[in-house]
């Protein structure tokens, strides 16, 4: 039955009722189909509202948009406040015969039309007036009609996908840049926009080839410069980083992202008095989008404490402030650390598990069969026979040195230790291996590989360690992702050392919780796909054990390593060949770029609150407990 209040003029109000409505039947329900009631509810209402008093082009945009702010507002969850939203976009075009319906047609306001033609150009300048004025989801809305009408407009696929980009649609952004730059290769805004989606997703390799593709169109591109920064910073290379930033800031001396970039370069290397001053520098500025990752950065220099009250309020006011989600995800990750930085561990874990329920939110869902397939096909794959065949065409270098495990199970703590000896270097965490197992997925799980592949992957990586040390007799590549392509690794490095550090794992599962990381680890924001992910990574590692020659693998225990500073570190450096030097017991006061969540932890003396640390969280750890049986 129509609202008997609505008048034609006033759709905000529509939205605000069909929002209330839903909500309420979403908050009433006491089993998950009652979002389903809600949504078949809301399709009814709103046709009948719709067939009752059509709406316009622009007036259905404004009413979806009140309808999702009203539900946001509500704290309905986000990822159903979309789907309800779509739907609703959907369901109003269908009843009032679509945007270029003749009913809506002769409405005031309908799409632009030449000749009895909608205008796809002029569709395309009011959505990027909305976009200019913030209104994301008109701006949405009148892209996609452009897209409709001409599915080939690279300018339409990229504005597109910008907004959806603002909306925190980051998939289905992705699809619109990369349709873009099918469309228009030498298109500099949608590399750049591709470049940052990609940064988001993970995918930091293909980031940087598709900024640096960017700025050789357009060499002044300032977002791009930054973005690429940043990518370089994810990389773990923050002296190109800098110069990337340095050179934005000669140009707008003010630039946010720069000045932001610049503090997290100094972090990385170790100057923590410096970032602080970037840092606040940012936080200065009135009306910075940035101030929220500022404030977060600031807690990442140090040890908090009571007297950071102050830091806290601050945090606390932007959260209830409706900042973005990608914002509040890194702010409460950061709360979360004030709080266990400060013994209040209830405090903490609900603020790390609200960050972790948003991250949830944002990107798509661990696949655990997937990945249960990954290993199996691993494991296939790489049998004793295969790896004893590997040896023709691979490379003769012992210099890389591999030290694996899970992320926050001591991998960077090694690397330091190891890094700290004269004839080491370390390279943080390249994406190397990584990519190269995607890429010869098909042919190294059905077949060793052919000896010309070996050769290039040997020449290809060890021009990646020239790159950070061309003279150093060992380079550590500390990249936990390494673990799940061994089998590659010691086919095309037969002398190549691995250290697989091994952490309690429940201690390990509960630290990576605890950080904010890319989606390419999105396994780490849900406790249950933590332990399943941890499983499948140990079955693994039981399996290289078996598989590689003896030798190969040096398993050190993190807390032995904790309790046996010097007895584990001689242990390493025997196994991968250097001889002992002292240098290696002061790894806190090596000067290097650490590009990791431990960058401060490593500066610091060795410490042993890290052992055992989930006692203090127990009764919160649910599905982790499971993995006891896997201690020791």
């Amino acid at each position: 039955m129509p609202l008997d209040w609505f008048k034609v003029s006033d759709v905000t109000a529509l939205g605000v009722a069909l929002a209330d409505q839903f909500a309420k039947t979403v908050t009433n329900g006491k089993h998950n189909g009652q979002s389903d009631k809600a949504l078949q509810d809301l399709m009814r209402r709103t046709d009948t509202e719709v067939r009752a008093t059509p709406l316009n082009f622009f007036k259905r945009a404004k009413l979806a948009n009140s309808f999702k702010w009203r539900l946001l507002e509500q704290g309905i969850e986000k990822r159903l406040v979309d789907d309800a939203t779509q739907a609703l976009v959907v369901q109003m075009m269908t009843s009032s015969g679509g945007a270029g319906s003749a009913s809506t047609a002769q409405s005031e306001g309908a799409p632009p039309k030449v000749g009895g033609t909608i205008n796809a150009g002029r569709l395309l300048a009011q959505g990027n007036a909305c976009f200019a004025r913030g209104e994301h989801l008109q701006a949405m809305e009148l892209y996609a009609r452009v897209v409709e009408l001409k599915p080939r407009d690279a300018e339409a696929r990229n504005n597109l996908g910008a907004a959806l980009y603002k909306l925190e649609r980051f998939g289905e952004a992705d699809e619109q840049f990369r349709k873009a730059v099918a469309f228009r290769p030498k298109y500099p805004e949608a590399l750049c926009n591709l470049g940052a989606v990609l940064q988001w997703e993970g995918y930091f390799a293909e980031s940087e080839d598709s900024l640096r593709k960017a700025l050789k169109l357009r060499p002044n591109y300032l977002d791009a410069r930054c973005l690429l920064g940043r990518t370089l910073v994810l990389q773990g290379r923050p002296s190109e980083a800098k110069a990337q930033f340095e050179n934005t800031l000669g140009t707008s001396p003010n630039d946010e992202e720069a000045l932001l970039g610049m503090g997290q370069v100094a972090s990385m290397q170790g100057r923590f008095e410096e970032a602080e001053s970037w840092f606040k520098r940012v936080l200065e500025m009135e009306g910075n989008a940035r101030t929220p990752s500022a404030l977060a950065g600031l807690a990442g220099l140090r040890r908090m404490t009571k007297a950071d009250t102050p830091w806290l309020e601050r945090a606390k006011r932007l959260i209830g402030g409706g900042i973005p989600m990608t914002e509040e995800i890194a702010l409460r990750f950061a709360v979360g650390k004030y709080h266990d930085d400060v013994g209040a561990y209830p405090q903490a874990f609900e603020n790390f598990k609200h960050a972790n329920d948003l991250s949830l939110e944002l990107g798509p869902r661990f696949r655990s069969d997937a990945y249960a397939q990954f290993i199996d096909q691993q494991i296939r794959g790489y049998t004793r026979n295969v790896i004893s065949s590997a040896a023709a065409g691979a490379s003769d270098s012992d210099q890389p040195v591999f030290v694996v495990g899970m992320p926050r199970s001591g991998t960077t703590l090694a690397e330091q230790i190891i890094a700290s000896h004269p004839a080491a270097r370390g390279v943080g965490e390249p994406d190397f291996w990584n990519v190269a197992g995607r890429r010869n997925a098909a042919e190294h799980q059905s077949a060793p590989l052919a000896e010309s592949q070996k050769k290039k992957l040997a020449e290809d990586y060890l021009r990646l360690l020239a790159r950070s040390s061309s003279d150093a007799l060992r380079v550590v590549d500390k990249a936990p992702a390494n673990s799940d392509h061994l089998g590659l690794i010691h086919s095309v490095f037969p002398r190549a050392r691995i250290i697989y550090m091994r952490r309690n794992p429940i201690d390990t599962c509960l630290s990576c919780y605890f950080q904010p990381f890319s989606q390419a680890l999105n396994f780490t924001s849900d406790l249950a796909d933590l332990e399943h992910y941890y499983r499948q990574h140990h079955r693994l590692m039981a399996h290289w054990r078996q598989v590689l020659p003896p030798g190969s693998i040096l398993e050190v225990p993190y807390e032995g390593l904790v309790e046996d500073l010097a007895g584990w570190t001689a242990r390493m450096l025997e196994f991968i060949g250097l001889e002992w030097d002292d240098h290696c017991l002061d790894f806190h006061k090596t000067d290097r770029d650490v590009a990791t969540a431990s960058t401060w932890q490593v500066r610091q003396k060795i410490y042993h609150t890290s052992v055992q640390r989930w006692r203090k969280y127990e009764k919160f750890i649910g599905p982790l407990a499971r993995l006891r049986d896997l201690d020791g």
